[in-house]
Parts: structure tokens; C-alpha cells; sequence
């Protein structure tokens, strides 16, 4: 199961395509048993999860946490900013619901298991973003 919770007045939301997306990644990944929550906020409240579990004050994008995972199965949560994605949209000439659905993509894609970490994991999975854009319609 999917839910995407909306806690902001920002940027307004596709929940159905961004739940599409969700899914798609999970079934790619071949999770049979996923439980993800989107909870799309504002800064301060991204910035107050950041604070506490990543001692870091600022706000960022995305957060991702992973609950539970296993071959068979996925619970985990992802926390997008609303407020990040209207600020940025802009300079990467994106509309702001795309730059947030971007921002949930990239949560989802860290749940299943990619990392950014090293250059060439970054290339990857900015390939895979890019391909989940185009899965939700959009040209990246």
C-alpha cells in the first residue's frame, strides 16, 4: 500500500501519479509487499525531522527512512519538501509538482536500495529518476 499525505499549501499535488510512480519503482524492484508513506510538508517540519535524525538544522528535499526491508518485503517512509521543490523548480526548469514528484522518486528509488553515494552510483540512479519522470509523463 501506497499513501500520500499531503501537510503543506504550497505546491499543489498529483497523488494518484505520484502513487503510480511509487509503485512502479516497488514492482521494479520486485518488493511483492511494500507499505510506503509520502508525506509531502514544509520546510520547517523537513527541517525539524532533518535536525533530529540527521543532526542537521537545514531543510533539504527528501528524506528517506527504511522501516523494514527485505527481499519480499518494503516499509519505509519518505518525507518530500513542497517548499524546496517550488524554490527549485525554477532553476532546473521544472514546474514545482514535477520537482516534488522528482524529490519522491528519488526517496523511493533510496528505499529499495540505490544510494548516491559514489559518482558512479549517482549516475545510475539519476538514470533511473529520468526513466521514472518519463513514467509519470514528464520530460527530464
Amino acid at each position: 500500500m501506497i499513501s500520500i499525505t499531503n501537510r503543506q499549501k504550497h505546491v499543489s499535488i498529483d497523488r494518484r501519479r505520484m502513487r503510480r510512480v511509487v509503485q512502479a519503482i516497488v514492482r521494479e524492484a520486485g518488493i511483492p509487499d511494500a507499505q510506503i508513506s509520502v508525506a509531502v510538508v514544509d520546510d520547517r517540519t523537513i527541517a525539524a525531522l532533518h535536525q533530529e535524525f540527521l543532526d542537521d538544522p537545514e531543510p533539504i528535499d527528501v528524506l528517506s527512512f527504511v522501516l523494514e526491508r527485505s527481499p519480499q518485503r518494503l516499509e519505509g517512509e519518505v518525507v518530500v519538501s513542497a517548499e524546496t521543490a517550488a524554490a527549485n523548480a525554477p532553476r532546473y526548469g521544472n514546474a514545482p509538482e514535477d520537482e516534488l514528484l522528482l524529490y519522491a522518486i528519488h526517496g523511493t528509488l533510496h528505499l529499495v536500495g540505490y544510494d548516491d553515494t559514489t559518482p558512479r552510483k549517482r549516475v545510475v540512479m539519476r538514470k533511473k529518476e529520468k526513466e521514472y519522470f518519463r513514467v509519470a509523463g514528464v520530460t527530464y
